[in-house]
């Protein structure tokens, strides 16, 4: 897959370097856990976690590279979420250096086509950390209709969350 800045390509064990460089962030992580800062434990479970997403369901939140560059941006993806309803969870994680550069929006909509071409889901379940207003504003934008809060037990907090129906896409 890849959109007009933007490669995506699938993790490999290999790539621990990679996720330690992300989710050790604490500029990244504080918005997806509760303690700030994931362990190296946690970070090796989450990358087996996506390699495992790949082989059973034919996603995860790949991992993402400039095109003109090849450097590492981050991941963006999707998850099981409701899969008997036809729901996936979308969500992307960008280092702290591509924040505010369009990337989130562009990774962001290249999934979505993805997740309706290939993947021929209803719906796409997203939600971020209640102090995000980048992501709250990245969601909106895209045209993510606001749901409710829901307790996300990563962080221990309520996140806003949203839904984007498919198959109204003209």
């Amino acid at each position: 897959m890849q959109s007009e800045r933007i490669g995506f390509r699938h993790w490999c064990i290999e790539d621990l370097p990679l996720a330690k460089s992300l989710w050790g962030d604490p500029a990244v992580t504080r918005w997806i856990c509760a303690s700030g800062r994931f362990s190296e434990e946690e970070i090796t479970a989450r990358l087996k976690k996506e390699i495992e997403n790949q082989e059973l369901y034919q996603m995860q939140y790949w991992p993402v590279f400039l095109l003109a560059t090849d450097e590492f941006l981050g991941c963006c993806g999707l998850r099981p979420y409701q899969i008997e309803q036809g729901i996936l969870e979308i969500g992307v994680h960008l280092g702290s250096k591509f924040w505010g550069m369009g990337l989130a929006v562009e990774a962001t909509r290249q999934v979505m086509a993805y997740a309706k071409g290939s993947l021929q889901v209803e719906a796409l379940f997203a939600g971020h950390h209640p102090s995000n207003t980048a992501s709250k504003k990245v969601l909106q934008g895209l045209g993510f209709c606001y749901l409710k809060d829901e307790f996300y037990a990563p962080t221990g907090l309520q996140h806003p969350s949203y839904l984007y129906h498919l198959e109204s896409e003209a």
